[in-house]
């Protein structure tokens, strides 16, 4: 049978089901089998929160949104054009993302009375017409599964949890994916069990040989490999993105690496890939708890490594009269807060960036801290890096603020040349800097020698203090957190000397935008003389959300302009001056408006807030109504 090959530009899949049925596993298969067939891509895993919900009822639905395309794109996409549901659960979760016209397959034979009960359907879906405006195919994935593996000799229960790989199959050839990259995996996974290998491979293959000859799909799609700039790509998440930007900073630092850390949901990936990496000088330690985590890596800090701890939202909370404490001592540290939703125990699962405050203000006393933001999960590398390149330069306690979305989300990562990478000196500290009086008696007409090391001597560019390693000769100094003497370092309680420190400290802070490039703006329109008059800035994993609302925008004919935050603390010098060329600037934030707040208070500018806390990316097609209705309203009040 001659099938038809239609072109398409883009396609976003979700794949849904129990949270055992595999699909973060397919979801991720598939992605893998769309970046080596070179489209552009976006990702987003939802998973549930509870550990294991009960099976077939929907706090347990478990899902993975891919979008694929033949350009550019920027998020994992507002609503999908093919739902893969597993169980009645998954349908019903997943229903009301989809537009009208949009494929559903299902796997019918878990559409029991007992299965529709759990997920709340009083009637089958799939027979009483509440589907009928979408393209529905009910396909028996169980049974069809359990017949292709029956030769292996499985349980019909263990048979059956192929039925992922056999969707997987499905899906892979109706969008024209390569099949080698799973098998391969699936071998290589499997290698230690031939029976659940075969199996997988089997149920993989009659998916994909299902759909070659079944009459139910006459269509198969084509989206081809988008241009991309020439170097080597791979498909990268968030948290491995930001766990190799860690250890180019130890590497260009020359610095050995020592993470500490306490397992907690976003943000455990990191340690379990950094925890592979000891032969780039990668030391590991999963602490007790969140404090002692953040100890360790201060500690190592001290003893000079590049320390590192990594968190989200609660374990920033426990950790912060450490973070304080390194502010007090000046040692480089660098903070990973993985954000999800809070507060409390929150949603651990889901994504959101309202820890902004938190990373701001949350200390005792005047204790300012760096903030630098990733925008994309390949972002994270050079993030990483760049916190790395602040805390080491400036000797400071650096916050890097990801979220759940970036680490879990994945898309195509340029490798870079090492070549290209920033050098990173630690200028460790070597020889006493301080002239006695004493040694200045003693020299009498002579140039006198410094005979003593002065801890808190400040560097004049960027006023960071000396980084002595310790067992250094000659360069023993007093560590702790209460105030110390300006250079000397010494206990000091003196009202005047505590009012200097304090200012000194914030102004190594405010120094840091020195060494900050001014703010991109992206505005097509001021290139004719007649810029935007809105401006829409963000920061964070709003970037590919904002991005894809301000083209929308700007294909119906209006002008706005973008531009996004990488450090939030400092912000760029400029960026009081951009904010000033705009009639109006929205500030879009999956929070409740804490960047708007910032710079409301800083700069004077009555910004736009658009803000949503779901526990989802911001969704394109509503934010471009936003900013169309701004752009609208700014013109008329101009006229």
């Amino acid at each position: 049978m001659t099938k038809q090959v239609k072109q398409l530009d883009r396609v976003i899949i979700r794949f849904a089901g129990d949270s055992g049925d595999g699909m973060q596993l397919t979801g991720d298969r598939f992605t893998q089998e769309t970046a080596s067939f070179g489209n552009d891509l976006s990702t987003l895993p939802n998973f549930p929160a509870e550990i294991r919900a009960p099976q077939g009822t929907l706090p347990g639905v478990s899902s993975f949104q891919v979008h694929f395309a033949d350009h550019d794109i920027l998020t994992p996409g507002d609503a999908p054009d093919v739902l893969v549901a597993m169980n009645p659960a998954a349908l019903k979760a997943n229903l009301g993302d989809l537009k009208k016209g949009a494929t559903i397959i299902v796997d019918s034979h878990d559409f029991t009375s007992r299965n529709l009960s759990k997920a709340g359907y009083a009637e089958n879906p799939l027979e009483n017409g509440t589907l009928d405006e979408y393209d529905l195919q009910a396909v028996d994935l169980t049974d069809m599964t359990v017949e292709a593996v029956k030769e292996f000799g499985l349980s019909r229960k263990d048979a059956g949890r192929a039925k992922n790989m056999f969707a997987l199959g499905l899906l892979s050839w109706m969008y024209g994916r390569p099949t080698e990259p799973t098998t391969t995996f699936l071998e290589r996974r499997f290698a230690k069990a031939p029976d659940i290998r075969d199996a997988n491979v089997t149920a993989f293959k009659a998916g994909w040989n299902f759909g070659e000859t079944t009459e139910t799909f006459v269509v198969q799609y084509e989206i081809k490999p988008a241009p991309m700039m020439a170097g080597t790509y791979r498909n990268i998440t968030g948290n491995l993105a930001l766990a190799y930007g860690l250890v180019a900073g130890s590497t260009q630092s020359g610095l050995p690496l020592f993470l500490g850390s306490y397992p907690i949901t976003p943000a455990s990936d990191i340690l379990h890939e950094l925890s592979k990496h000891k032969r780039f000088g990668v030391t590991t330690f999963q602490a007790e708890d969140e404090i002692a985590g953040v100890g360790a890596a201060l500690g190592a800090a001290f003893a000079g490594s590049l320390g590192v701890t990594t968190t989200s939202g609660p374990g920033i909370a426990l950790k912060s009269e450490t973070i304080g404490l390194a502010v007090m001592v000046e040692l480089p540290l660098v903070v990973v807060d993985v954000q999800r939703g809070g507060p409390s125990t929150g949603l651990p699962t889901k994504t959101e960036q309202a820890d902004l405050l938190q990373a701001m203000f949350g200390r005792n006393g005047e204790a300012p801290v760096p903030i630098v933001a990733p925008r994309s999960p390949a972002d994270c590398f050079d993030a990483a890096l760049e916190a790395t390149r602040i805390a080491v330069t400036y000797r400071t306690p650096v916050m890097l603020l990801s979220d759940g979305y970036l680490a879990n989300g994945s898309e195509p990562w340029k490798i870079p040349d090492v070549a290209d990478l920033p050098v990173i000196n630690p200028g460790f500290a070597t020889a006493p800097n301080h002239i006695s009086r004493k040694a200045e008696l003693a020299a009498g007409d002579e140039p006198a020698e410094a005979d003593e090391f002065w801890p808190y001597v400040r560097d004049t560019e960027t006023l960071a203090r000396p980084w002595a390693v310790p067992g250094t000769p000659g360069l023993e100094h007093r560590i702790g957190g209460l105030e110390k003497g300006d250079g000397h370092g010494n206990i000091s309680y003196e009202p005047a000397n505590h009012d200097l420190m304090v200012r000194t400290r914030a102004a190594k802070v405010e120094r840091i935008a020195d060494s900050i490039p001014p703010l991109e703006v992206d505005d097509p329109s001021a290139a004719g003389g007649n810029g935007a008059r809105v401006l829409v800035l963000g920061w964070g994993s709003t970037y590919g959300p904002i991005g894809a609302a301000v083209r929308q925008v700007r294909d119906a004919g209006l002008s706005v302009a973008q531009a996004h935050l990488r450090h939030l603390n400092p912000f760029p010098k400029d960026l009081g001056d951009v904010l000033k060329r705009y009639d109006a600037v929205m500030v879009p934030e999956m929070n409740l408006g804490q960047l708007s707040l910032l710079l409301r208070a800083k700069y004077l500018v009555d910004v736009v807030g658009y803000n949503h806390v779901r526990g989802l990316p911001l969704r394109a097609a509503e934010l471009a109504e936003a900013i169309t209705q701004l752009v609208e309203t700014t013109q008329e009040n101009a006229r």
